[in-house]
């Protein structure tokens, strides 16, 4: 039987290629983005049930979960979504704060808190997606940093406590500069000259599902050298 998958963040960037890459194992996917019409894109290309949501509003992320939780049980939730936008302290508002915060880090309690128990029962993956931001402070990401250092401890805490289920709980960063909406904004002209496809990142999520490897519990992986590593398998 086929893996149903929750990927949020999935209308564009790494969250599209991580779809793209789990369709083509043959996945039944739940994609969850606030972009209506690229949300609408991918669904047309994976095949999986798109559900529009602003995972920043607890009340919209929590009528998604109803949505999905009505079909098959949920093998792999992989929480790739957040907001970054580099601002000063001084400029950066409480609603801008609030909503970096709450899509990082209260939309992967709510989505967890709705998988969980039937990982319980039969085991599964939580793939959150961090980044440097995620152990480093970085000026002007006082909100991303925030929401990406919590979520490395939701991670660790998570893998301690589903270990003897059967769960993997981790935190993964892209491991290479990738080329995505979000990086087009931030990175810097250096990093653009070195930066890959989101697809090139993807083969590591389907391994981390796939494999349920308890050797990755409770880790921070790299999905570069993961996906680096398929490929020379190969």
């Amino acid at each position: 039987m086929s893996r149903r998958v929750v990927i949020t963040g999935a209308a564009q960037g790494l969250g599209a290629a991580i779809a793209r890459a789990f369709a083509a194992r043959g996945a039944d996917l739940v994609l969850i983005d606030r972009d209506a019409e690229g949300l609408s894109q991918i669904a047309a290309v994976t095949g999986g049930l798109p559900l529009t949501c602003d995972l920043s509003d607890a009340v919209q992320t929590d009528e998604a979960i109803a949505r999905f939780s009505q079909g098959r049980p949920i093998d792999a939730l992989i929480h790739n979504a957040a907001i970054l936008r580099a601002e000063p302290m001084e400029d950066l508002s409480f609603a801008m704060f609030t909503s970096t915060v709450n899509v990082g880090l209260q939309a992967a309690f709510q989505l967890t808190k709705a998988v969980w128990p039937v990982m319980k029962q039969r085991g599964g993956a939580l793939i959150f997606v961090s980044s440097q931001s995620g152990i480093k402070g970085f000026s002007g990401e006082t909100a991303y940093c925030a929401a990406k250092h919590g979520l490395e401890g939701f991670s660790k805490s998570l893998a301690l406590e589903g270990e003897a289920h059967g769960i993997v709980s981790c935190t993964i960063t892209p491991g290479k500069a990738m080329r995505t909406p979000m990086s087009e904004r931030n990175y810097t002209p250096e990093a653009k000259a070195h930066w890959v496809e989101p697809d090139l990142l993807a083969p590591a999520f389907v391994h981390i599902a796939e494999s349920l490897d308890p050797l990755l519990n409770g880790q921070r992986l790299n999905a570069w050298d993961i996906s680096e590593h398929i490929r020379s398998a190969k």
